[in-house]
């Protein structure tokens, strides 16, 4: 009994200490509020940028139709194309829009522009478009570059 009691607090202390891990560089978040969820609570975007964060920083190598990476960023074949290109340039900091940048941070956005250029050049993009969104228009709550061209 406490064998099992012991092995269970590990776990949970493992499980603890490798959130502490994985979240320590990511941006406070609202918290979950399960009774009253507007409009405090942990919005679906704002999860989904909490996760991306950590997928970007820590499992780059998963990313399916990954095409480009640097020690900054991350680029990929948008799983959802609206366009014979259509990639998305993801840096490797949590950062939830570009309002939000910090002077540190902006190295992370000079290397996504890097990138961008590298596909354009890569892919002989004569007509493109490259954007972001802001609060309200993000489906993920984190800061990412489109990069569309027919």
């Amino acid at each position: 009994m406490i064998r099992k009691f012991l092995f269970y607090l590990l776990l949970l202390l493992i499980g603890i200490g490798g959130g502490a891990y994985l979240f320590s560089e990511t941006q406070r978040r609202q918290p979950l509020d399960f009774q009253n969820c507007e409009p405090a609570c942990l919005q679906t975007n704002e999860a989904l940028g909490l996760l991306a964060s950590i997928g970007v920083k820590y499992a780059a190598d998963y990313i399916p139709d990954k095409i480009y990476e640097t020690d900054k960023t991350v680029a990929m074949v948008h799983p959802a194309a609206k366009a014979k290109h259509h990639y998305v340039i993801v840096p490797k900091k949590d950062i939830k829009n570009i309002a939000e940048v910090s002077e540190d941070e902006r190295v992370y956005l000079l290397d996504a522009i890097a990138v961008a250029q590298r596909i354009i050049r890569d892919k002989n993009l004569t007509t493109y478009q490259l954007v972001t969104n802001g609060p309200g228009y993000q489906d993920v709550t984190y800061l990412h570059f489109h990069l569309v061209s027919e």
